[in-house]
C-alpha cells in the first residue's frame, strides 16, 4: 500500500462520490489517498485497526479465516464501499481480511482523528449507518450462499469476480493454475473436487486450461451458472 500525495486526485474522488458533505470539513486536510496493487492486503483479520478506508476505485476481496486455518470468501466489493467501519465503531480488531483484486484506490482517515472531531460529523454517522445496514444484510446472504450453493456455482462466481473489474471490462480473463489451491480454500472446497469441477466446466466450453492458466471462454455461460454472481 502506497500513500499518494496528490490532493487534486483526492479531491476528484471526494467530488465524484459526493463525500465532501460526509466528512467534517476539519478533516479534509487529514484525509490520505492510497493505492494498493493486486494481491496486496488492506486489512488482516485479527490485527488492530487504526484506519477507516473508503474504496473509491478498483475491486477488493473480503474473506475470513477460521481457528482451524481454513479460509472462506465472503464477498467482492467495488466503489463506493467503506472498509473498517465496524472496527471503528466498536474499537476492535479486524473482523475479516481484505485484499486488492485489481489496482485499488482508497481514501483513508485515522480513527483518532475521526474521534477528535466527533461532535461535528452527524452526516458521517448517517453515512456509516447506511453502510453498516447494507453490509450486514449482504454478509448474511453471502454466508448462506456459501453453505447452500454447490461448488460449481461458487467457482463460476469466483471466476467472474477475479477476472473482471468494476467497469465490467476484461482484466485478465484468466486465473493462474498456481492460484487454484487458494481458490479452493476461499470458496470452501477441496483442491481435488475443484479440479473435477474445472474439468467439467472445460468440457462445457465455459473455461479452458491453457499454459498454466484457467482462461474464461464464455462469460455469459458462467453468469448463468453463477446465477448472477453470488459474491457481489
Amino acid at each position: 500500500m502506497i500513500e499518494i500525495s496528490d490532493r487534486e486526485q483526492l479531491n476528484h474522488f471526494l467530488r465524484e462520490y459526493q463525500l465532501e458533505s460526509v466528512f467534517p470539513k476539519q478533516l479534509f486536510p487529514q484525509l490520505s489517498l492510497f493505492r494498493v496493487d493486486p494481491g496486496e492486503p488492506i486489512c488482516v483479520q485479527g490485527e488492530q485497526a487504526h484506519v477507516l478506508y473508503v474504496l473509491v476505485k478498483g475491486k477488493v476481496k473480503i474473506y475470513m479465516t477460521t481457528a482451524e486455518g481454513k479460509t472462506l470468501i465472503l464477498s467482492f466489493k467495488t466503489p463506493l464501499e467503506v472498509i473498517g467501519e465496524i472496527e471503528y465503531v466498536r474499537e476492535m480488531e479486524n473482523l475479516n481480511s481484505v485484499e486488492a483484486v485489481s489496482t485499488v484506490w482508497l481514501i483513508g482517515i485515522q480513527h483518532r482523528l475521526l474521534k477528535k472531531y466527533s461532535s461535528d460529523y452527524a452526516p458521517f454517522l448517517q453515512f456509516l449507518l447506511e453502510t453498516l445496514t447494507k453490509k450486514f444484510t449482504l454478509k448474511s446472504n453471502s454466508l448462506s450462499f456459501n453453505l447452500m450453493h454447490p461448488v460449481e456455482v461458487r467457482l463460476a462466481s469466483y471466476l467472474l469476480s477475479v477476472s473482471y473489474d468494476e467497469s465490467d471490462s476484461l482484466m485478465k480473463g484468466q486465473l493462474g493454475s498456481d492460484q487454484l489451491l487458494d481458490a479452493a480454500s476461499l470458496i470452501g472446497t477441496s483442491y481435488r473436487h475443484l479440479n473435477r469441477v474445472i474439468g467439467q466446466m472445460s468440457a462445457d466450453g465455459l473455461i479452458e486450461r491453457s499454459k498454466g492458466y484457467i482462461v474464461v471462454k464464455d462469460r455469459e455461460g458462467l453468469a448463468v451458472l453463477a446465477r448472477g454472481n453470488i459474491y457481489e
